[in-house]
């Protein structure tokens, strides 16, 4: 029981630390280059979730729209966002839980990308403008995060696992 309680407590600890980094205040021209710190970490929990730290689409979908409410962005844009990339990462799991860091931070931008695609989905359908080319550079500074913040989130869910014993 302790197991999922810890495993939980680190899920909780990390998502509220994306929300910290997310809503940290950033010069308007370095704020267009903020990678997006929830979906890394969704990306992280549902490759390597297990036991109390499993993380699926429904969590995905209430973290997005907790997200939308904290962001201010359309209700329901995030969820379905996070929705998709959990459902991917979900899908591949077993395949991307054996690439080389590389390799993953590869995956991890075709997610970013097609994140950012979705997101003109729906700027077309809500009337929007579309952004400009720095709109395109957050992704790749995400999967440059990747493994530094993969090797990190994985030391730290190592030592709970080891401390709690299992």
């Amino acid at each position: 029981m302790s197991r999922q309680r810890n495993g939980g407590g680190i899920v909780i600890a990390t998502v509220l630390l994306a929300f910290a980094l997310a809503l940290w205040p950033l010069p308007e021209y370095l704020g267009l280059f903020r990678p997006n710190w929830l979906a890394l970490v969704v990306c992280y929990w549902v490759l390597e979730g297990s036991g109390g730290s499993r993380m699926g689409l429904g969590w995905a979908f209430v973290l997005g729209l907790a997200a939308d409410l904290v962001f201010g962005t359309l209700i329901g844009e995030q969820a379905l966002r996070l929705c998709v990339i959990a459902f991917i990462v979900l899908r591949f799991r077993a395949r991307l839980r054996f690439f080389t860091l590389l390799q993953q931070a590869f995956a991890v931008l075709a997610l970013l990308l097609n994140d950012r695609i979705v997101v003109l989905m729906i700027r077309a359908l809500s009337g929007e403008g579309m952004p400009g080319w720095e709109f395109w550079v957050a992704p790749w500074i995400g999967a440059l995060i990747w493994p530094w913040l993969y090797v990190l989130l994985d030391d730290i869910r190592l030592r709970l696992r080891s401390r709690d014993g299992s």
